[in-house]
């Protein structure tokens, strides 16, 4: 609907052809800006009574900032009236001297201005005098004291009224608002997702090849509102978040940029949805502030966005190609968009229909007391099964190549020792009262077993009782590396010779265990 009243004006109709009757669509009424497209403030003051004695205080502002047309008329007027006035100060003079009547009567007369017979005569010497053109026949005289001490005010009145005149003219002219009509402002802002978050955009560009140093920019939301104590706050002022915290406010405006504020829970357009869009009342006013490089004047350029010209699932089509050896803005495409697919409801409502994912729960070993254990055989399958650990090459790699090779070197050692029956690197035996309990029963499940002149045959330890099992696993916890090569590489064992018992090369702890069972 908007897009149809700035194309076709806002008094469109819309034709019924079914019954050939026109109805006037509802012509939203157009609504006061606080700042015109081109900068300038809507703002009036009125009713100053006694205070407008300020403005002459400050009166070479004030004739700065009076429009071009008021300051050449000013400027025409007070040469002119100068000039009347010291012109008739001169004529004065030799009306009471009685030079009018006796200068061109008495050739031994000396006037005190040669060559001033009249008022135009007068005229024409202060103009000679005060332009210091001197055409040398109108000269002041040795005989007039009063001449020469009016002379010394004219020089001096003069350099005043040239001095304030013609400043006021230079810096009306070098004023930077002029630097501010080639810098260019978006047409409409966008509404759309960038990096998978909803985004007020608008687009700035310099179209001259000098920079803006220092350029800054700057976002004011004008909205009225009304507090929770009653208080109604018209055009109430916001600050929009334009990237201040992470310096994106800074810019360096060489190529047309799109500045972004992202709709956050800290942003006034948190509950903001498409539909809501068509409703609400607000003025986003941007300033964009920096220095000259040329003059090095302080510039400021103005713009403003109602809530018509804000555009909801647009982007801007990009500007900027890469050439023959330079980079090319293309400006007839700079205040184009193209819808993209945006969701139309706000983040608000979006935050509120997401469901709250959390992590993946972490397994935990069961307790001696859970409820959730099974039978012993499916347990042992669990616990002891290679995919509930990590392959020993991968955990293997994480570590330094310094760390790998003692780690492979202990391992080589550790299971020679197995195979042989040796002692172990410190004196200690490698019986298997010497391991923990998961490689003891890693080894009895899982390794064929030799006796000394018999054929082989597989030799299962008696099972622990399950409690006791879970409880000195969780005690005697191995690295999974250690288990995982227990189970994947079998080593034959040797058991006692015959008449011992294969208890007795348990520890202590374990036959009591085994006892009490």
């Amino acid at each position: 609907m908007s897009a149809l009243r700035r194309k076709f004006g806002e008094d469109y109709q819309v034709v019924n052809t079914s019954s050939s009757r026109t109805f006037s669509a509802p012509v939203k009424r157009k609504r006061q800006r606080f700042v015109e497209k081109n900068g300038r403030c809507n703002v009036q003051h009125g009713n100053l009574g006694g205070e407008t004695s300020r403005y002459l205080s400050d009166l070479f502002t004030t004739l700065v900032d009076l429009k071009w047309r008021w300051n050449l008329l000013i400027f025409i007027l007070t040469y002119t009236v100068a000039w009347l006035v010291m012109a008739s100060m001169w004529w004065v003079i030799a009306y009471i001297r009685g030079d009018l009547s006796n200068s061109g009567h008495d050739p031994s007369y000396t006037p005190c201005v040669a060559n001033v017979y009249n008022f135009p005569s007068a005229f024409l010497f202060f103009i000679e005098t005060e332009a210091t053109i001197g055409y040398g026949s109108r000269y002041i005289t040795e005989k007039c004291p009063e001449g020469i001490i009016l002379f010394l005010f004219q020089s001096l009145l003069g350099s005043i009224v040239d001095a304030f005149l013609i400043g006021c003219m230079f810096i009306k002219m070098s004023q930077p608002k002029k630097r501010a009509e080639t810098l260019m402002f978006s047409q409409d802002a966008v509404i759309s997702q960038r990096d998978g978050k909803l985004c007020l955009m608008f687009r700035v560009g310099n179209l001259r090849n000098s920079h803006m140093v220092s350029a800054q920019i700057r976002c004011k939301l004008i909205k009225s509102r009304q507090t929770p104590e009653g208080e109604f706050l018209p055009l109430d002022q916001c600050e929009l978040d334009v990237g201040f915290g992470t310096g994106a406010d800074q810019l360096f405006l060489v190529s047309p940029l799109t500045i972004c504020h992202e709709i956050n829970t800290n942003s006034p357009f948190f509950d903001l949805s498409q539909r809501s869009l068509m409703n609400e009342q607000f003025e986003i006013v941007v300033i964009l502030e920096g220095i000259v490089e040329t003059t090095g004047m302080t510039c400021q350029a103005r713009t403003s966005y109602t809530e018509d010209e804000v555009l909801w699932g647009h982007r801007f089509l990009p500007v900027m190609s890469l050439e023959e050896g330079f980079f090319r803005v293309d400006y007839s495409q700079f205040h184009n968009t193209f819808e993209v697919p945006t969701p139309p409801y706000s983040v608000k409502e979006q935050e509120e229909k997401s469901p709250l994912t959390s992590p993946n729960p972490v397994p935990i070993a069961p307790t001696l007391s859970s409820p959730l254990l099974g039978n012993r055989a499916g347990r042992r399958e669990r616990l002891l099964s290679a995919d509930h650990a990590e392959h020993p090459e991968d955990q293997a790699s994480r570590l330094p190549s310094k760390l790998q090779r003692m780690s492979s070197t202990k391992e080589e050692h550790l299971w020679r020792a197995l195979k042989t029956g040796t002692a172990l690197p410190g004196g200690k035996a490698s019986s298997t009262g010497d391991l923990s309990l998961s490689i003891q029963r890693l080894r009895s499940s899982s390794i064929p077993a030799v006796r000394h002149g018999q054929a082989e045959e597989q030799v299962k330890l008696l099972s622990l009782d399950l409690d006791a099992e879970e409880g000195d696993l969780l005690k005697h916890r191995q690295p999974a590396a250690i288990s995982t090569i227990a189970a994947a590489t079998p080593a034959p064992v040797q058991f006692p010779s015959a008449g011992s018992r294969p208890e007795n090369s348990l520890p202590a702890k374990l036959r009591r265990m085994n006892a009490d069972r």
